[in-house]
């Protein structure tokens, strides 16, 4: 650089020059333009900070709109005796929620003293930590949950979904709104009733919601019951549910549950005592033991509680209007209580017996089975098997026409299995799906309830394990044919109740067909004649049902009547779209069972129950209210009744019924009798009904006692015959005698006063004539029976006849005959309509003694005299010709004193 004169003189005059001037006050504005850019941008920024902030405000969720209770906990089920029987949850609902009071103040102290220390000081925003959680953010771009609150975390549960964002914006804006309505929930909110709503909602591990589900969960108890370690324990699971889980990690736990006492003992919740003595319990063991019982109990829903779902979530549409969906997601997460009718001594009872093999014919294990195979061929075709498939597969290969899908043992089905799925699955064919499921055989269903307020006590619906929840309940979902039980409900209660027929009527028991379809009784081809109602319920008598049905109800009428009984599985009309075949249950068939699609136990025996509760039908009932978290009841499960028989029908019914449960034998015939082994249940009157299917496929019992119906069946699965039907009867028994055993003597509803007593005779209905129908060649035919007033008959027996005989010639005696010979002697008749061969036609006149008279005393021509007893004298002789007879006279005969009335020999 030039530093001369004139080289300083240049640089003067460049300064001062006007370029120069104007570059420099253009930098100068430059840098003012740009500073003021600053402080714009600066200020924008914070405006539109300020702008953002006020939207994360104004777009926050409005408080009043939120409940801080718990809105997602469990259902739980009580029985009769109020205990817990099961607890419904789906993902996130396994809530029990407790009030403030019940939480242990150990448990307050030991949450606050981990969670947030400064809960009973702060306003709902803990600066301290929200400064250290903002800078911790800012550097790792996370918000770290550890600086919230208590008040905070309960937002976030119930107004955040837990805090679930996926971005850093996203959880900077929760963060924000979850501060400010923590700050305005404090204002209206007792810290308190905030302490119980958290405690109630987070999540413990183990999938338990709240400390009440995580007590029961982790020590098998209510959570007023805990000690100081164990609420340590609880306290210690917060922070991370996965890593303190007492179950999988007890010594994580540990070490976090001694962070918890040492916390406690230093905010001044307990003393240096109480947190060493808390340190040295090893709760842990308790908590294993626990674990260990619950792995042990079912972990499935039982029967009872399955019907009570199906039951409560229909009832909770139609009574209470909610949609399906809502009515569902109430059910398993609405917090309801649910207070069943379930008795827990009956359903013990039910369960024991249903188990025991020693009420079954085979009291050695059988086994069923289902198969489903779906394979998909090299060809890309796809093909599905099942058990028929492999039924049809042992038919060929034995080449045996019947085939019993019934195995001594699960190895025996698991290789005829094998063997199958190797004749259809071949090379490069992909199994889509396989399923075998292996079932006890023979099984059983049972349904008790009480008749007179239709509540369902115990129910069962399979032997055996109960594999999976909502599975297959034989005594609700199964159709199955119910035999004889269906005479009472079909053909003989609309016979008393409504088509003018009495226990007394009588109908012919003979062979008989209904459209070209021959119908007989169970014992066989052997028929006893006339035979009334009550012989009919007692012995189970086919024809003289279908006669009853036929003749007197007509089919229209027994079908409507099984309506009114609840049974909701008949056919009126249906046609088979494949062959065009038209079913229907309106017919002869009807009164015996034999019916399109069968019935179900809990059906059948509700019917039953409404004769045993004088004509009036109940429909079953699985509870008797359900209440909501809040204790408002939502359904007040009124029993829903109707009249289906007059007062006297069912005591009727129920009359007769009795018969059957006592051993007897009709018209002492060994082969026509009643239950064997007896149902009587000792000291209690007990009435019932049997029902057997063709080839003994289906077995019944459904019959009551003052206190309880019960319907019992057994059969097999794929619908086998049965060796036997006794064992029904004796499960029933063995149910009912224990069900009954302690309960104070009650008799049936007490006999009404439309109820009279008539004697009349057994073969005729009619009223008996004394020394006739008392003289029947196989006893004593009259008897006492019951009438409903006004249908007790007035015309006398007509199927007896009574004739006088002369006990030496044999035939109709004669006004000759000696008093000493004659005898008087009672044969049967038959009405027209009597046409078939049965066991009267050996009692009846016979055609010779009709039109016949004493050839021997006829007072004309007696070969001989005779004594006073009717014996020859030797030696003497009367007038005549010595022939003995008079062909074709009618004349008075001897009147056995050794003379003779005069009269008009007509002889030659």
């Amino acid at each position: 650089m030039n530093y001369g004169k004139s080289g300083l003189k240049k640089q003067i005059h460049a300064c001062s020059s006007k370029s120069v001037k104007r570059k420099t006050k253009a930098a100068v504005l430059t840098f003012k333009l740009f500073l003021l850019g600053l402080i714009t941008l600066f200020v924008a920024c914070v405006f539109v900070g300020l702008g953002m902030f006020r939207g994360m405000l104004n777009s926050a969720p409005d408080l009043s709109t939120l409940d801080m209770s718990p809105n997602a906990s469990a259902t739980i089920l009580y029985d009769a005796e109020g205990n817990e029987i099961e607890t419904l949850v789906m993902a996130g609902s396994n809530r029990q929620p407790v009030e403030y009071s019940q939480i242990p103040k150990n448990l307050v102290n030991a949450i606050v003293a981990i969670e947030d220390s400064r809960f009973w000081t702060h306003k709902g925003v803990d600066i301290k930590g929200m400064t250290r959680a903002v800078f911790s953010g800012l550097l790792t771009r996370k918000m770290e949950q550890g600086a919230s609150t208590i008040t905070q975390q309960l937002i976030k549960n119930v107004a955040f979904d837990g805090g679930m964002e996926t971005n850093f914006g996203a959880t900077v804006k929760r963060k924000v709104q979850e501060q400010y309505l923590a700050i305005q929930l404090e204002k209206t909110m007792d810290k308190k009733i905030i302490l119980q709503n958290y405690l109630n909602t987070i999540n413990l591990g183990a999938n338990t919601l709240g400390v009440q589900a995580a007590s029961q969960r982790y020590f098998g108890k209510d959570v007023s019951e805990l000690n100081l370690s164990e609420c340590a324990v609880i306290a210690a699971v917060t922070s991370s549910p996965g890593r303190y889980n007492p179950i999988t990690h007890p010594e994580d736990n540990a070490k976090r549950r001694d962070i918890v006492l040492e916390n406690m003992y230093e905010q001044g919740y307990i003393t240096q005592e109480e947190r060493l003595a808390a340190q040295t319990d090893d709760v842990y063991v308790q908590i294993q033991e626990v674990e260990a019982a619950r792995s042990n109990e079912p972990s499935v829903y039982s029967y009872f509680v399955d019907e009570t779902i199906v039951q409560a979530l229909a009832d909770l549409q139609e009574k209470a209007g909610y949609s399906e969906t809502e009515a569902r997601n109430l059910l398993y997460s609405g917090g309801l209580r649910i207070y069943t009718t379930q008795d827990p001594r009956l359903q013990a009872i039910v369960d024991e017996e249903i188990s025991d093999p020693d009420n079954y014919a085979h009291s050695e294990i059988l086994y069923s089975f289902t198969y489903r195979l779906s394979v998909t061929h090299k060809d890309g075709t796809t093909d599905h098997y099942s058990e028929a498939n492999i039924k049809s597969w042992l038919r060929q290969q034995t080449g045996e026409e019947t085939i019993k899908l019934i195995f001594a043992t699960e190895d025996e089905i698991r290789q005829h299995v094998e063997a199958y799925k190797e004749t259809v699955v071949k090379t490069d064919d992909m199994i889509q799906g396989e399923r075998l499921d292996i079932t006890l055989q023979p099984q059983s269903s049972c349904v008790l309830m009480d008749q007179e307020t239709g509540y369902v006590l115990a129910i069962n619906g399979g032997r055996g394990e109960k594999p999976t929840s909502m599975s297959l309940n034989r005594a609700t979902d199964t159709l199955r044919q119910p035999g004889s039980t269906f005479k009472v409900l079909t053909a003989f209660a609309p016979a008393l109740d409504s088509a003018g027929a009495t226990l007394g009527s009588v109908y012919y028991d003979e062979p008989y067909s209904v459209d070209e379809k021959d119908f007989k009784n169970w014992w066989g081809s052997q028929y006893v004649g006339y035979a009334n109602i009550r012989d009919g319920v007692t012995y189970s008598m086919n024809i003289i049902a279908l006669k009853t049905l036929m003749n007197t109800v007509t089919p229209q009428l027994g079908y409507q009547y099984a309506l009114d009984f609840g049974i909701t599985s008949l056919v009126e009309s249906e046609v088979n779209q494949t062959t065009g075949q038209v079913y229907t249950d309106i017919g002869a068939p009807l009164c015996l069972g034999g019916i399109t699609y069968g019935v179900s136990n809990l059906e059948l025996t509700a019917a039953y129950a409404a004769i045993a509760n004088r004509g009036i039908y109940t429909k079953p009932v699985y509870y008797t209210k359900i209440v909501d978290s809040n204790g408002k009841i939502i359904i007040d499960n009124e029993p829903e009744t109707r009249t289906v028989l007059k007062e006297s029908t069912s005591w009727l019914l129920t009359n007769a019924m009795e018969d059957v449960c006592v051993s007897s034998h009709l018209y002492n015939r060994t082969s026509i009798h009643t239950s064997k082994p007896e149902t009587k249940i000792p000291n209690m009157p007990t009435a019932g009904k049997t029902g057997t299917t063709t080839n003994t496929n289906d077995i019944w019992f459904v019959g009551y006692t003052p206190y309880y119906t019960m319907g019992i069946w057994q059969g097999y699965d794929e619908n086998s015959p049965l060796d036997t039907g006794d064992d029904v009867r004796t499960m029933w028994y063995n149910i009912m005698s224990r069900a009954c055993e302690k309960l104070p003597a009650k008799e049936f509803p007490e006999k009404p006063g439309t109820i009279e007593e008539v004697q009349i005779c057994h073969k005729s209905g009619k009223l008996a004539v004394p020394g006739i129908c008392d003289a029947d060649p196989e006893g004593n035919m009259i008897y006492t029976e019951y009438f409903a007033r006004g249908t007790a008959p007035t015309e006398v027996c007509d199927h007896h006849v009574k004739v006088t005989v002369c006990s030496l010639s044999g035939a109709l005696a004669s006004e000759f005959c000696p008093e000493a010979l004659k005898q008087n002697r009672v044969y049967r008749t038959l009405t027209d309509e009597a046409t078939g061969v049965t066991d009267d036609n050996a009692y009846l006149l016979p055609a010779t003694l009709k039109n016949s008279t004493c050839p021997i005393h006829t007072g004309f021509g007696f070969p001989f005299l005779t004594d006073e007893n009717g014996q020859p004298i030797p030696g003497e002789t009367t007038p005549g010709d010595g022939s003995g007879t008079i062909p074709g006279t009618t004349g008075t005969g001897n009147n056995g004193t050794g003379s003779t009335n005069s009269g008009s020999p007509t002889g030659p």
